[in-house]
């Protein structure tokens, strides 16, 4: 696959290290770069023969297959739409868009020009979330009950990213994005995200957006979904997950306290990513780019190009994700729960919140049963027909 590249900051440094690094039979031919400085410097870090300053030029190369977007929020629509307008398949990194509005226009677009949209997730393609994905799809857990993800770190690396202009908002649009995917994922993405209620609030840095958010999303079969977004933790990058089941629990910690320490004096470099320090006790990744799932991302997205099929992460998926995002701004400044509008829904329409109720037998429901420190079983029961509460021990 012969990839334009779309910007040279710091997540189009973790792309090409990942594209060049795994499938191998990919490689980025072109760079666009607003600057011809940074064009050049990228290009020779990573051996790329191409280089432009013009975005369409860039696109419309006659030796690209696929462009990957990784340029500011503000700069998405119209490069998606350059790609659209090109016939070229269009990869590009989250959030979608900066609303809901822009991220439909974009998946109106790659679907009426016919070629693939690919949202770039790259926390839904984790080794360890892919593990747990098809761990809750076989049923290990039961029904999804409440899925939480957090994603906390010091604040991002550019300044567009501060500007709430050229963002579309804060932490929230940041980092909400993933955590609010990783929790869709677990419950169902098939599942409509039906209203949201959500805190936010600037609590540190001289911004016009927010630097804090937590969020619960309500979904139509009755699971909640609940983010924790900051760009005020101390401390380096904090991504974890929990899932919970009528039949167990799942937990994730896929970033800051990974099992991998290491103290240094400070004399050496890079850490890890959103790492606040290089001396003292140090949490490095032992593969950062595969760990944080950009191998398996790009992987998915070029088999589903070449297979002729849909990626695990769409842009529908973008535009869903968004819509959600919009619902929790609103509900921020409203203080109440907030609908979530999305056109063109494409999931059930027909599940409705649901209860399942366990028969101990023909006389009660089973609340719970236990075993105590003597050996002996504690049985709680319902009456089915008087509501009266029970226990009993064997």
């Amino acid at each position: 696959m012969n990839i334009t590249l779309l910007g040279t900051g710091f997540i189009g440094r973790f792309y090409a290290e990942s594209l060049h690094a795994q499938r191998r039979k990919d490689r980025i031919q072109m760079i666009y770069a607003r600057s011809a400085e940074s064009a050049t410097r990228f290009a020779a870090d990573f051996q790329i023969p191409h280089t432009s300053t013009d975005m369409e030029e860039a696109i419309s190369h006659p030796s690209t297959d696929a462009v990957v977007i990784a340029l500011p929020n503000h700069l998405h629509l119209p490069a998606v739409l350059a790609c659209a307008k090109a016939g070229k398949h269009v990869l590009c990194t989250k959030p979608l868009g900066r609303s809901g509005a822009e991220a439909k226009q974009m998946l109106e677009a790659v679907e009426k020009a016919g070629v693939m949209g690919g949202y770039l997730e790259d926390l839904c393609y984790t080794p360890k979330f892919l593990k747990s994905l098809s761990s809750i799809q076989g049923g290990s857990i039961g029904r999804v009950l409440w899925a939480k993800s957090r994603e906390t770190h010091p604040g991002p690396h550019s300044s567009w990213f501060w500007d709430k202009e050229q963002a579309g908002g804060g932490a929230l649009m940041d980092l909400g994005c993933h955590c609010i995917e990783i929790a869709r994922s677990f419950i169902g993405k098939d599942i409509l995200p039906v209203e949201v209620m959500c805190w936010a609030d600037t609590q540190v840095h001289p911004i016009e957006a927010e630097d804090h958010a937590i969020g619960l999303v309500k979904y139509a079969n009755g699971a909640i979904g609940q983010f924790e977004v900051s760009w005020a933790f101390r401390g380096g990058m904090d991504l974890r997950d929990e899932v919970m089941g009528t039949e167990g629990t799942i937990w994730l910690n896929s970033f800051l306290r990974t099992g991998f320490e290491m103290f240094s004096t400070g004399k050496g470099g890079y850490v890890a990513e959103k790492a606040e320090s290089n001396s003292g006790w140090l949490f490095p990744v032992g593969d950062e780019v595969h760990d944080l799932g950009y191998s398996n991302m790009f992987s998915d997205m070029f088999d589903a190009i070449e297979g002729n099929k849909q990626p695990l992460e769409t842009f529908y998926d973008g535009y869903i994700v968004n819509a959600i995002i919009d619902a929790a701004y609103a509900s921020s400044r409203s203080g109440v729960w907030e609908k979530v509008q999305i056109e063109g829904w494409r999931g059930q329409t027909d599940v409705q919140p649901t209860s399942h109720l366990t028969s101990y037998d023909d006389d009660n429901f089973l609340i719970k049963e236990e075993i105590l420190p003597g050996g002996e079983k504690k049985i709680i029961l319902k009456d089915k027909k008087t509501g009266r509460i029970s226990q009993r021990t064997e």
